[in-house]
This record gives C-alpha cells, structure tokens and sequence, in this order.
C-alpha cells in the first residue's frame, strides 16, 4: 500500500510538472511577443513602429526614413536576436543532456570555437578566393565557414572519444577542451596576419553583436539555426532515457549512437551559424537551461521549446539593452551577456560545489 501511494505521489507530482511547463510555454510566448514589440521601438532614432504600421494598414506612402529603420535595421535585427539566442539556448540544452551536466555547452567542447574558427578564415581568407565563386556566396561565406568549422570539430571530438562503436562522453569533453585550446591558437594566426580592416571587423565579432544583421544575413543563416531549432525536440525522448543512464537508455529502446550523432551534428549546425551572425555570445546555453530546470523540471520535452521561446527573450532583451544603456554608442551584447553570465556560472558552481568533489 506504501508502495503504491509512494508511485501514486510520484505520477502526480510529474503530471504537475508538465501542468507548470505548460503555463510557462504560454507565458513565455507572451513574453516573447511583448518583447519582440518593445524592441523595435529602442534605439538612437525616434522613428515609432506604430506610425509605420498605421501607414502601412491605411496604405499611405511610407516615409524613406521609417521605412529604412524599421524594415532595413530593426527588423534583421529582431530576427537574427530571436534565431540566435533560440539556437543557443537550444545547444546549450542538448549539450548538457549529451553530457547528463548542467555545465556543459556547446563552447565548453571546442564546437563555438571550430565554428569560429571557420567565420574567421572567411573574414580574412575570403578575399582569396575566385570573385565568382565570392559573389555568388555573398552572405552565405561566413555562415557556411561557420558550420562547417564546427562540424569538423564535432567530428574530431566524435572520432577521439569512439572506441569499438562506443563513445566515451568523458573523453569527449576533454578532448573538447583541447581542441578549443588548438583552435585558439589557429586563430590567433589567423588575426595576426589580418589587415587593419579585417581586424576591426573580428575584434567587434569577437565581442558579439547584431548590429550588422541585414535581411542577406538572415537568409543565409536561418536554414541552418531552425535545423538546430526545430530538429532538437524530435530528440527529446532519447534525452530523457540518457539521462538515466546509456544502459537504461538502451533498454528503453533508445539508439544512443545513433542519438549522440543527430545531437552533435544539430549543434554543430545552430551555433555554427549563429556565431558566425552574432559573434561571441556565450552563457545562453548554460542559463536558459538552467533556470528553466529549476521551475518546470528536467523533462526534455518541454525544456527544448521552452529554452527556445526562453533563449530568444532573453538575447533580445540584452540586444536592448545594448543599444541603449550607452547610448547613442551601442555596448557589445557578448559584454551584457557576459556581465549577466558569468556571476550565474559561478553560482551554479557554488550550488553544486559539494557534488563535484573529488
């Protein structure tokens, strides 16, 4: 009888979770819509959406001034905030459900710096190469460098810790830190040998930002982030069998290589290309997560979207406050994430200090 009202207990308090995941998916769309208003009425020129649209509906000519803020700037922009930070957040989750860690992200195992690795050979090698094939790329070289750096690097990481069709996770993220260490040190040559134009552009790449979202750059990177996006929750089931171990996982039917393969190569693409259009935003993936797990629990079917819906809120917001808390200048939003990051990181550690001891 204990047993039974021990299991009952149990049924209903998961039934309560995916009541709460529920609430908070439809608060967070609201959010989410709020936000993506706000955002096209901050920045240094007062031009206001509602005019915009109040012409647009009426079918008045719409002013050269409005029409290049709204369309040209604001709205990239707000699309390339909302895949990047939902591509990260995303990762970030997959990642850690890959590594059954809390801690791990996509930056953490030398994917985000393969995949800049990539952009940067784009941005200072890209000159080389034939003005046809240059042309014809346009937008698309960095993204594409991008992903293809973190896929090679995805590759390397899976073939090191493989051995005898088992991959070892621990190695992984050792190897992973390496490789990060190696690639650092490529692209230091890299920079070294860019030209003054070149540099400028990386060291503001560097430090992240969407200031230079066009519609060109949008296209080009959106297939890439929505596979991450989109694909993610198509794994949520074997995540949540992982995290109770490979064995268990294998029992309830669960492919795990076949499932450590999809994960990394869906990483691999959304932070391939989103670091190649936003630079070098980081702790999206490990605080999304995170505080979504500490509300709504671990159940990966609803932490993937909402992590998305979550990502993407909290990149745009720091996108405005970007713009604004040093205006008319616009500070880096990797510094803002950065600022709101790294004391989270630490209080993560300090939370579970006593379980990482050794």
């Amino acid at each position: 009888m204990v047993a039974m009202a021990d299991t009952s207990a149990g049924s209903r308090s998961f039934a309560d979770r995916g009541q709460l995941a529920r609430r908070v998916m439809l608060a967070l769309v609201a959010a989410l819509v709020l936000v993506c208003g706000l955002s096209l009425f901050v920045g240094a020129t007062g031009v206001s959406p509602l005019a915009f649209l109040g012409d647009v509906i009426a079918g008045r000519e719409i002013e050269l001034r409005a029409r290049v803020v709204i369309v040209d700037i604001r709205l990239p922009r707000l699309a390339m905030g909302l895949m990047a930070g939902a591509a990260l957040a995303v990762s970030g989750v997959v990642m850690q459900g890959l590594f059954r860690n809390p801690l791990a992200d996509p930056g953490l195992v030398g994917v985000s710096a393969g995949a800049g690795l990539g952009a940067i050979l784009a941005i200072v090698l890209g000159g080389l190469l034939p003005p046809a094939l240059g042309a014809a790329m346009g937008y698309a070289l960095v993204p594409i460098a991008a992903f293809v750096g973190g896929w090679l690097s995805v590759i390397a990481l899976y073939t090191i810790a493989t051995r005898g069709g088992h991959t070892s996770v621990a190695t992984m993220l050792l190897a992973g830190i390496a490789l990060a260490a190696l690639v650092g040190a490529v692209s230091g040559i890299m920079i070294y040998l860019a030209d003054d134009a070149q540099l400028r552009t990386l060291t503001f790449w560097g430090l992240g930002s969407l200031a230079g979202a066009t519609w060109g750059k949008v296209l080009a990177a959106a297939p890439l982030m929505l596979i991450g996006i989109f694909g993610a929750p198509f794994l949520a089931r074997g995540l949540n069998g992982l995290a109770l171990g490979e064995a268990a996982a294998r029992h309830m039917g669960v492919d795990v290589e076949r499932l450590k393969r999809l994960a990394i190569l869906l990483v691999a693409a959304a932070v391939g290309a989103a670091v190649a259009v936003s630079g070098g935003i980081g702790f999206v993936g490990i605080v999304v997560p995170h505080l979504l797990r500490l509300s709504t629990g671990p159940d990966h079917r609803f932490l993937l979207i909402n992590s998305a819906l979550l990502g993407a809120i909290i990149l745009v917001l720091a996108d405005m406050i970007a713009r604004v808390i040093v205006a008319p200048a616009e500070l880096p939003i990797g510094i803002v994430m950065a600022l709101i990051g790294g004391p989270f990181f630490l209080w993560i550690l300090l939370r579970r200090r006593g379980l990482m001891e050794i």
